[in-house]
């Protein structure tokens, strides 16, 4: 029989199809330290516990690997990421509860579970990468139970993640400086699948980190085309990029926001055309304007309506260039182009810092740069040395 966890009804409907919730790593490592806390003070064994999540959900989870010693109890409650792609799904979170001597509790990290090497992350150097709300959910549960049983002594919490470390070389952490494990993270103890605010607190997670660590100028991708660009055609440190993914706007309001002092976009045609229209999500899902971008610029270098037509009804951009090409018109387009998305990049950082792009397809290659790349490539390039 399939262990229900009171998740059951609560999904959201994306592209036509049903999408399950799940619960964080933080979930887990709260709910298997309520767990353990209270076998240990109790002395009676707990197979699934009722724990209530910030987001107001209450959880039936279920415990596992239970081992008692004389002053500890270790279990484990399994992460469900319901039908969100992470990576850290079905990973085991083990939280090792111990009497002490002394009136306190302490939290700590234990293998799978990363530590903290560069400044700009939530805890500070040195630290277990267990974020603050899923420490305080910990911390909050510990507390709780030693309050029931009237237990005045102290208590030493660890997580682990048998496999952490594997699971984390596929998540952000190594470019965040995390070492040796995963995150332990959620805000509010819910996955929502294909979370538009995960993504965006990610992206977040990681300029802020550069930011801290000393980066004013910072180089950015929408994803992976353009890093393969920039790692066969641009002197550019490609480990000094981040991706921004659709959020294009998102990105430039969180760096005006810290400080920064310029952003190079490295793009392919096909996600940054659409920012020559002041289009600032490039998900086709907000807005697919792309033959219609390229169509009226076209017709500003001087291409024939007839082509100009032709463009709109293309598919792809590179079916757009060929066209354009076909007449003459691939520079002067592209200035037309450029012109444009350094416009709109301007305009959405209120000129608070230098903006640039550079554009490329997988077809013709380079294809045109904004009138402040090149200024921000040699920024970029004396940053890094």
């Amino acid at each position: 029989m399939t262990h229900k966890t009171g998740l059951e009804d609560y999904y959201i409907i994306r592209n036509n199809r049903k999408m399950r919730f799940g619960y964080t790593t933080g979930t887990c490592a709260a709910a298997a330290s309520e767990a353990a806390a209270r076998m240990l003070l109790s002395g009676e064994e707990i197979r699934d516990i009722s724990f209530m999540t910030p987001k107001g959900i209450l959880l039936n989870l279920e415990i596992l690997h239970i081992e008692k010693g004389e002053d500890f109890v270790s279990c484990a409650v399994r992460k469900d990421a319901g039908d969100d792609p992470d990576m850290t799904d079905g990973l085991e979170i083990f939280s090792r509860v111990k009497k002490t001597g002394e009136s306190k509790i302490v939290l700590d990290g234990g293998p799978g579970v990363g530590r903290v090497t560069k400044k700009g992350l939530e805890q500070p150097v040195g630290s277990a990468a267990i974020n603050k709300v899923p420490r305080s959910m910990i911390l909050k549960a510990a507390e709780d139970i030693c309050s029931e049983y009237d237990h005045e002594g102290g208590l030493e919490i660890i997580i682990s993640v048998p496999n952490g470390e594997e699971a984390a070389k596929k998540t952000f952490n190594p470019r965040l400086g995390i070492q040796g494990g995963i995150s332990i993270l959620g805000t509010s103890g819910i996955v929502e699948p294909m979370s538009e605010s995960a993504l965006i607190k990610t992206i977040e997670v990681e300029m802020r980190q550069r930011v801290e660590n000393g980066s004013r100028f910072l180089l950015v991708t929408p994803g992976n085309y353009g890093s393969a660009y920039l790692k066969e055609h641009m002197d550019l440190p490609l480990e000094g990029a981040m991706k921004c993914s659709n959020y294009v706007g998102e990105t430039i309001d969180m760096a005006v926001s810290m400080g920064v002092e310029g952003i190079l976009f490295v793009s392919h045609i096909g996600k940054f055309v659409k920012v020559a229209a002041g289009i600032m999500n490039t998900h086709s899902r907000c807005a697919d304007a792309r033959a219609e971008v390229l169509a009226a610029n076209a017709m500003r270098a001087g291409i024939s309506a007839e082509t100009a037509l032709d463009i709109l009804n293309t598919v792809t951009t590179d079916e757009a260039l060929v066209l354009i090409q076909r007449e003459g018109k691939l520079k002067e387009t592209m200035k037309e182009v450029t012109d444009r998305i350094s416009y709109y990049l301007h305009h959405r950082a209120y000129d608070r810092m230098k903006m640039g792009a550079v554009i490329f397809s997988n077809e013709f290659g380079y294809l045109g740069e904004t009138e402040k790349a090149g200024e921000l490539m040699r920024l970029i390039k004396e940053e890094q040395r």
